[in-house]
């Protein structure tokens, strides 16, 4: 049985990703109310695998996980990318005439703009989590009350589904990393079929640098798929740069890590892993 930490409840897209990530498997879920816990239940129990959203093709990247990832001494294994479908639910004696409020997560209730545009009578209410304001929604028989979540949420917590696929955008992802502690990396992976890293590492202050570097990763062929830069907290204007990039090669791809570290400090590989595959 694998033991997968998550930020959120039953119902939630972290649960969704972790199911489909593990799907041949038997999942034990520990939920927790933030991404802080998730990283703190790996530091704890070695045994147990977190999974963390990190960038949503609308919303873009989530900044603190990169932090707290890098911060958390955990190791990459996997990545999973989830296509988001929002649904809007309700109590099953309700219907639209109902209707007042809507309850999501704000990330979520952006993904909708469209449809609550379209719906402008409808007071929009945040929520820390989809599936928390489903559940809120179904235990407390909150009647003239809507969540936007996925559409399982109904099955879950006897919801109705009144309308499907509200989304805004249909080419909504969202990309997950499956994290280990470093000891248990090995178990959950196989190194040499992997074809993607992520990195971290910071630059002098000088002209080119960055260039120089991506200048290597050309060289031997490494795609750079993305590039995230966060500042240094207490060194003005000094940057860290975290970076994917895909490749064929293993040997070539070190030796191309090789290349780079005297041209960066604080260089750190935070995974070697299989690029996920868009699930629909």
């Amino acid at each position: 049985m694998k033991r997968i930490a998550i930020q959120g409840i039953e119902g939630s897209f972290h649960d969704l990703a972790a199911h489909q990530y593990f799907e041949n498997e038997e999942v034990q879920l520990i939920c927790c109310s933030t991404f802080e816990q998730v990283f703190s239940e790996l530091r704890n129990d070695p045994t147990v695998i977190g999974l963390v959203a990190i960038e949503n093709t609308i919303a873009g990247s989530l900044l603190h996980n990169y932090e707290l990832l890098r911060d958390s001494g955990a190791t990459i294994v996997g990545e999973h990318k989830l296509r988001i479908k929002h649904s809007f639910l309700c109590l099953p004696d309700d219907d639209w005439a109902d209707i007042q409020e809507v309850h999501s997560h704000p990330v979520a209730l952006m993904q909708c703009r469209d449809f609550l545009e379209a719906h402008p009578s409808l007071k929009v209410v945040e929520a820390s989590d989809t599936a928390g304001a489903a559940r809120t929604i179904a235990q407390g028989q909150k009647h003239g009350h809507a969540a936007i979540g996925s559409a399982g949420l109904a099955e879950l917590y006897g919801l109705k589904v009144l309308e499907q696929g509200i989304e805004t955008n249909k080419h909504n992802f969202t990309r997950f990393l499956v994290v280990a502690q470093p000891s248990r990396a090995n178990l959950l992976r196989n190194i040499m079929q992997t074809d993607k890293a992520s990195l971290v590492f910071a630059l002098p202050h000088e002209e080119g640098s960055l260039s120089h570097v991506l200048s290597v990763l050309s060289f031997y062929k490494l795609n750079l798929t993305k590039i995230q830069s966060l500042p240094i907290i207490g060194r003005e204007w000094e940057y860290l740069f975290y970076v994917d990039i895909l490749f064929k090669d293993y040997t070539r791809y070190s030796q191309g890590i090789d290349a780079i570290r005297p041209l960066t400090s604080d260089l750190k590989i935070l995974g070697e892993y299989i690029h996920g595959k868009e699930s629909i």
